[in-house]
């Protein structure tokens, strides 16, 4: 009897050890195991991007579709959501028709990083930081502007534009433009147009730089990079009794940037235009 009995427990436990293996291996078959966002966290990732319903917003491992759908259904947004566990894919497809947003969303099951991300506005991410990393450059190609927003994961070194946390943490990082080089900028100033020779040097969002009125370097002062919109300010130190400072903002497209800028300050404020033209790479 006891060596039934033995027998016996150890085909339960073999068969045990062997669903549970099974299990863990289709839980592990994927870079990213589905683990559904709460829907307060939801809402919080999507109002941080500021989506509206002119917004398309693509969802790197969709899950169960619900971060679309919420975009869909709450804030008009139409969009794409990828995957590559099919079961979920099917769910999501199911969960946007009972929503009402078919019309709206779409599921694919498909690799991410096989994914086109261009036509994407906005983009939301649930992913781990190792998968984060390996995006990061396809991301750091996307259209300057782009809305780039991730529960609880950043995107390896590149710090968010905002945080937030409302029971989880959310970060939000917008797409900037490639402004790292030398510039020639004119600006029509009183007393006619005047040129200055415009270095900026740039790690993400982040930059700095100096200009310089012929011999003359001058500092820039509160640079500011969002997207395609560039600010900073100069000082004309050119006549000492009489400086003033510039205050530059622009959009950059490509290899050119574009506005206006504000001399001084009070009733002594005069609006001014410029433009600037790159003319090489900062060399590393």
């Amino acid at each position: 009897m006891h060596k039934y009995l033995f027998i016996n427990v150890f085909l339960v436990f073999s068969a045990l050890l062997g669903t549970s293996a099974a299990r863990a291996q289709t839980h592990w078959q994927f870079d990213v195991p589905f683990v559904p966002t709460p829907h307060v966290v939801i809402e919080e990732m999507l109002r941080l991007a500021k989506v509206t319903p002119q917004d398309f917003v693509m969802d790197l491992g969709s899950g169960d579709g619900r971060v679309l759908i919420s975009a869909a259904q709450k804030f008009g947004a139409r969009g794409i959501g990828v995957d590559l566990d099919g079961e979920l894919i099917a769910e999501s497809i199911e969960s946007a028709k009972v929503a009402g947003v078919s019309d709206r969303v779409q599921f694919l099951q498909q690799d991410l990083f096989k994914t086109d991300l261009g036509q994407a506005t906005v983009i939301t991410m649930y992913l781990l930081p190792g998968v984060m990393a390996r995006l990061q450059p396809r991301l750091l190609e996307l259209k300057p502007g782009t809305r780039l927003v991730s529960h609880d994961f950043r995107i390896g070194d590149w710090k968010p534009d905002v945080t937030t946390q409302i029971r989880k943490n959310a970060f939000l990082w917008i797409v900037p433009a490639k402004v790292e080089g030398r510039w020639q900028l004119t600006m029509a100033l009183p007393g006619g147009e005047h040129r200055m020779d415009l270095e900026l040097r740039q790690k993400y969002q982040e930059i700095d730089g100096f200009g310089q009125f012929g011999d003359r370097p001058s500092q820039i002062w509160e640079p500011r990079l969002s997207g395609d919109r560039l600010s900073f300010v100069i000082v004309d130190d050119r006549d000492r009794d009489n400086e003033a400072a510039l205050y530059f903002e622009g959009q950059i497209k490509g290899d050119v940037i574009e506005g206006q800028l504000r001399r001084g300050a009070g009733k002594a404020q005069t609006v001014h235009g410029w433009r600037a033209q790159r003319v090489s790479a900062v060399k590393p």
